[in-house]
């Protein structure tokens, strides 16, 4: 029986089968033992959640094992494409803690990628095509009948590169040519059914200007980009299974256009693909993302309900948080939908070790300790995240604490105080006591007046709880000897009615009330013939988001930075929107401190 070295089944088992892959490439020598991997994506949107596992794969791959990742703008679709996206591109992936090699645009091989077109047209491999959509599409055939030659497949070379250069004048209407590939129109691969490689746009494209009024087909430039920018390894979503076979073809003849000798299967791109990211109750189409911006449905690309990258570190996830979530569900070789609980268990795991401990009171009650001294005011210690560990993993004390101001007059949250609770209601009423968080503990009293209403609190002219009254401990300060005597009741959050200030909290829910909202939207639209925005709404949560303008939060959150991760005590993970400012401070909502998640973002 052979040996088991538990040291490389250990590792084997660490790395996806991607990994793996590439590592064996490297070992084998391929590419002349070269790594380098490229993120391709299109500016023309804003990266999503999606794009965060394809960033964590190319970028991942290449630092886990000393190669090279590029980012390159597939910008060949210029009626799409701004340059607003591609900073937008660049700021996220930069967030996410990776650095490309080099930017690359898919318009710097357009040259290259016109007389290699030239030169398959002259090879007889390419011919200009006149027919319409409609019947191109029809003599296409079956996945299980073959297709009909097009009637001009077989015209000239010198014919069809004639018209190929005429395509590129500006006096040919968008439709009436395309460019095509001469392959096999009886393939079982549709792809290789004569795929377009060119086709007529007339339109002045954001870097080249109007050098180019015909531009190439994504299939006849992604290989082909790959391999003239050097690429050893293309990892694509699973999407591009299909597309593999004609990769791997037009790279073959480039290669042979070239006139590079290499051995062909030792020196290429090599093609793996793996699974999307996909997410109940979310929708990851940039298309219908760009509706929902263009309708006012959200707050711009960035809205904490939107699951762009920029949307989520709005809503107050960290980088870590979502490449911890990406590991978690790992990469296979079949699409699945991930569990969005999945990833706000990830994001709850992650701000637990670096968010920041204030007190925040969302719906504020008036308490007032009758026996403390009036126009006393105490600081008391907080630690700001008692989870902070140093590499040994002690816990972190200097410098791990903020100050926070006590006073006779507080504020507690309403579900803090009930009247009539019970045994079983272990916060503050009449005859309980509890502990106030780095204070005291307090208690109320149950004494009654003549007509059985409770001293200790006061209502309105509508029967409304608008204050209480309690009495404190003097010797129970927290940290005090003796201060940890044990009492039934919570400890409770609170702030200083003198030393707090207004804020507003955003709550965000799920925007979507179907599980599968790209589903259900496409059937629909089959059913109601509607399209766009009108297919939409009748999914989405009407509540997805909702602001509390009455809440309150202690002074030390004036002095925080945007985007800061915060947990409000007893409450839920918040961070700092880019828009407060110290005169209106705005909190979002990123999560729960446990999962109350249900179905329909309620």
């Amino acid at each position: 029986m052979a040996e088991i070295n538990i040291t490389e089944q250990e590792e084997k088992k660490s790395l996806n089968f991607i990994e793996q892959r590439v590592k064996a490439d490297l070992a084998e020598g391929k590419n002349g033992g070269r790594l380098q991997t490229r993120f391709p994506p299109e500016p023309n949107g804003y990266l999503h959640i999606g794009h965060a596992k394809a960033i964590a794969m190319d970028f991942g791959v290449a630092q886990k094992f000393g190669g090279v990742c590029n980012l390159r703008m597939d910008d060949t679709n210029p009626q799409k494409e701004d340059t607003e996206y591609v900073e937008a591109i660049e700021r996220d992936i930069k967030w996410l803690g990776f650095q490309w090699g080099k930017v690359c645009y898919a318009s710097d091989y357009f040259q290259d990628l016109w007389d290699f077109a030239e030169w398959c047209i002259q090879q007889g491999r390419a011919y200009v095509d006149e027919q319409t959509s409609e019947e191109i599409a029809a003599q296409k055939g079956t996945p299980t009948e073959p297709g009909t030659n097009s009637p001009y497949r077989d015209r000239p070379a010198e014919e069809s590169l004639k018209l190929f250069r005429e395509m590129n004048s500006g006096n040919v209407e968008p439709g009436k040519m395309i460019l095509r590939a001469k392959i096999d129109m009886a393939s079982p691969n549709m792809h290789f059914r004569d795929p377009i490689m060119y086709r007529v746009l007339n339109m002045e494209h954001w870097r080249t200007g109007n050098k180019w009024n015909a531009y190439p087909m994504y299939d006849f430039t992604h290989g082909q980009s790959d391999y003239l920018e050097g690429v050893t390894h293309s990892i694509c979503t699973l999407e591009f299974v299909p597309h593999h076979e004609l990769y791997d073809l037009f790279v073959t003849w480039i290669k042979e256009w070239k006139g590079d000798k290499d051995d062909i299967e030792d020196n290429r791109p090599r093609q793996f693909e793996f699974n999307k990211l996909n997410l109940n109750y979310t929708l990851m189409s940039k298309r219908n993302l760009l509706i929902l911006t263009k309708e006012g449905v959200v707050n711009g690309w960035d809205d904490p309900r939107m699951p762009t990258i920029c949307g989520i570190r709005r809503r107050g996830y960290s980088p870590q948080a979502i490449l911890n979530f990406i590991d978690k569900i790992g990469y296979t070789t079949f699409d699945a939908l991930n569990d969005i609980k999945l990833m706000e268990a990830a994001c709850r795991e992650d701000l637990n070790t670096r968010a920041i401990r204030v007190s925040a009171v969302v719906n504020p009650l008036k308490l007032i300790i009758d026996n403390y001294p009036e126009g006393l005011v105490e600081e008391m210690k907080a630690i700001n995240n008692p989870e902070l560990r140093d590499v040994e993993g002690n816990t972190i004390t200097e410098g791990n604490t903020h100050i926070i101001h006590f006073s006779r007059d507080l504020y507690i949250e309403q579900e803090d105080f009930m009247e009539d609770g019970g045994k079983k209601f272990m916060r503050l009423g009449p005859g309980k006591e509890v502990r106030l968080k780095n204070g005291y503990i307090i208690a109320c009293s149950d004494e009654q007046d003549e007509q059985g209403n409770f001293k200790c609190i006061e209502k309105d002219e509508n029967g409304n709880i608008i204050c209480v009254h309690a009495t404190y401990d003097p010797d129970s300060k927290s940290g005090m000897p003796g201060a940890d005597r044990k009492i039934k009741g919570k400890t409770l959050h609170w702030v200083s009615c003198q030393h707090s200030i207004p804020c507003e909290v955003r709550n965000y829910e799920c925007l979507w009330t179907c599980e599968n909202p790209r589903d259900a939207i496409k059937q629909y639209e089959k059913e109601n013939g509607v399209r766009g925005i009108d297919a939409m709404r009748p999914f989405l949560n009407p509540d997805s988001l909702t602001i509390n303008k009455h809440a309150l939060i202690e002074e030390f959150a004036k002095e925080l930075p945007a985007l800061s991760y915060l947990q409000f005590q007893r409450i839920g993970y918040y961070n700092v929107d880019p828009d407060s400012t110290p005169e209106h401070l705005i909190f979002n909502k990123t999560v729960g401190l446990k999962d109350t998640w249900q179905k329909g973002g309620k």
